[in-house]
């Protein structure tokens, strides 16, 4: 009989064999790879994080475009993805874009809004101390010559700029002068509250009327206006110019350590002509700078810049601020280095952030909050506690009905579990994939296809059994049939999630993976446990009696079709007449 054949063709220990032998070799990787971690990443809800909420602000006041907001949603994800911290999530929120940071990485999110506009400019005249008064028309302070070097100077923000040809006025203050320490990536202390001016309102960063309005003074032409917005610029206070000034235009700013306000000329080299960023140490003294490749255009206007401005000061200016303001000592036509106050930190993600370039809208600082692991475990707890209740109903059910197939039931969904726990750990290691509350409601779920599985296989054996069919002729008869309902159904299921994962954001697309991910490794179980296990039971002797496996209803109506059913040979008498009529 085909059934028979077909039966015999089977061979279900090659099948066991090789799912022992995939969990042999996913085990073997968790366990050779880990360094005794056995535990899959968890998503900032499960193990906490820190969340950066950044608010795009326009000129104008108006919604910020939406293809400058998907950009800069891309930049920053590339920044991201510099730092290595697995698990971090770029969304957009409106006009807002949230950092999500899982783990104990999650300060480095502070900086990676920085709109990271770098321009170099000259400095005009001295800078003057940032509590200081009016400077003099022409670019000059009380009491200071323009342009000359003046021996025990305090050096400028940032130090020098070069060690080709950029040298720091006042080198003995700059020999004593420590290296800061602070990282940018800690909450910075209360800036003291600035003097309100007469008449004034509150000021407000999206105002459009506030940014033209200073834009007419701190960038002014002429000297007076210049000296007079150099008198009223308050380091202090938040700078609503910030990331907003024209290039094209001279410009009144403070240092970035808020000690220091320059005048300076129009912009000579915008960031986007860097060809490259890297962090390093000083080769002379403590400290860190952060090194930049000009693009070839660049590159010779500011060796030809340096060649006709030996011995004045110029400036560079990250986002409004000048990080440094170096001298030029001699003519510079190869890399050139940004000494700031930086530590090793603090110049890795300045090299990074203008390595991917700078961000096309400007962003309010964001302020980093620490997102607690509390609640989402107390989500997690009680949602494995109502997973665990429906499973326990599941196993509870399957052995009532299905008694002993029942039990095999609950061994496929245990041995799913082992598999997909060493696959968590794998891609937690290798793709930095992190399980959040989202992703086990998509395992949750996933159980439930898994029992659909063994349902429709254990439903169609009994059908070919009412036909007729003993237990072990049923067997590959019935699989050959509920096979096809299986794999469609998890195609069905399994494109739902892939098309889930690619529109969806953030925590849905936990949940889609995760779901996907099960229904594959359902068809493997299924497939290379479930069915081979049946097989063995259907011809064993002891294990395979109907009563046993809750078969004996359906094996009685098929006993009672095979009775019924005419045997060759022999016509069936239809009115009463013999067979021989």
């Amino acid at each position: 009989m085909a059934p028979s054949s077909g039966q015999q063709r089977i061979r279900p220990w090659r099948l066991l064999g090789a799912f022992l032998g995939i969990v042999v070799v996913l085990y073997t990787l968790v366990f050779a790879t880990g360094g005794g971690n056995l535990t899959p990443k968890l998503g900032i809800d499960l193990q906490g994080g820190t969340r950066v909420t950044l608010t795009a602000r326009t000129t104008d006041g108006a919604p910020p475009p939406r293809d400058q907001l998907v950009q800069a949603q891309e930049i920053i994800e590339q920044r991201v993805n510099g730092l290595g911290v697995s698990g971090a999530e770029v969304q957009l929120d409106g006009s807002n874009i949230t950092i999500t940071v899982p783990g104990d990485a999650g300060d480095q999110a502070r900086s990676l809004g920085q709109t990271a506009q770098l321009r170099i400019r000259e400095v005009i005249g001295q800078p003057i101390p940032a509590t200081q008064g009016a400077a003099q028309p022409g670019g000059t302070t009380p009491g200071q010559a323009p342009a000359q070097e003046q021996p025990g100077q305090a050096p400028a923000p940032g130090g020098s700029g070069t060690p080709q040809g950029m040298g720091e006025r006042g080198e003995q203050s700059r020999a004593v002068a420590p290296v800061a320490q602070t990282s940018p990536l800690q909450d910075p202390p209360p800036a003291p509250a600035p003097p309100p001016a007469s008449g004034s309102s509150p000021t407000d960063p999206r105002v459009a009327a506030e940014v033209t309005e200073l834009r007419k003074t701190r960038q002014a032409t002429d000297g007076p206006t210049q000296a007079k917005a150099l008198a009223a610029l308050d380091c202090s206070a938040p700078d609503p110019l910030q990331g907003y000034d024209d290039p094209a235009k001279p410009l009144v700013a403070c240092s970035q350590d808020k000690t220091q306000k320059f005048i300076m000329k129009p912009a000579l080299i915008e960031g986007t002509e860097i060809a490259s960023a890297q962090a390093g140490q000083k080769q002379q003294g403590a400290g860190y700078v952060v090194s930049l490749e000009f693009k070839p255009e660049a590159a010779q206007r500011w060796g030809d810049f340096t060649t006709k401005n030996v011995g004045k000061a110029t400036a560079f200016v990250l986002d409004g601020e000048v990080v440094s303001a170096p001298t030029i000592n001699q003519p510079i036509f190869g890399p050139t280095s940004i000494e700031g106050q930086f530590n090793q930190e603090r110049a890795q993600d300045l090299a990074q952030t203008l390595r991917y370039g700078s961000l096309p809208l400007s962003f309010d600082s964001g302020t980093a909050q620490t997102v607690s692991a509390s609640l989402g475990l107390a989500s997690l707890e009680a949602g494995l506690i109502a997973g665990a209740v429906g499973l326990a109903l599941v196993f509870v059910y399957c052995l009532f009905y299905y008694r002993l197939l029942g039990v095999l039931t609950i061994l496929s969904l245990a041995l799913s579990g082992v598999v997909v726990y060493g696959v968590l750990i794998l891609l937690g290691r290798w793709l930095g994939f992190t399980l959040d509350l989202a992703g086990v409601a998509g395992f949750i779920i996933s159980i439930g296809i898994t029992a659909d599985s063994f349902v429709i296989f254990f439903e169609r054996l009994k059908d070919e059994m009412r036909d007729g069919r003993t237990f072990r002729s049923a067997v590959p008869r019935s699989w050959e049939r509920a096979r096809r309902t299986i794999l469609t159904a998890d195609a069905v299921s399994f494109l739902a999630a892939a098309v889930l994962y690619v529109l969806a954001v953030g925590e849905v697309r936990g949940f889609a993976f995760t779901l996907g991910m099960s229904t594959v490794l359902d068809l493997v179980v299924v497939f290379l446990v479930t069915y081979p296990l049946v097989v063995l039971i259907s011809r064993s002797k002891s294990l395979g009696k109907p009563g046993l496996s809750g078969l004996a209803a359906v094996e009685r109506i098929g006993a009672r079709q095979r009775r019924e059913a005419p045997r060759p040979g022999r016509k069936r008498t239809t009115s009463g007449k013999g067979a021989g009529e």
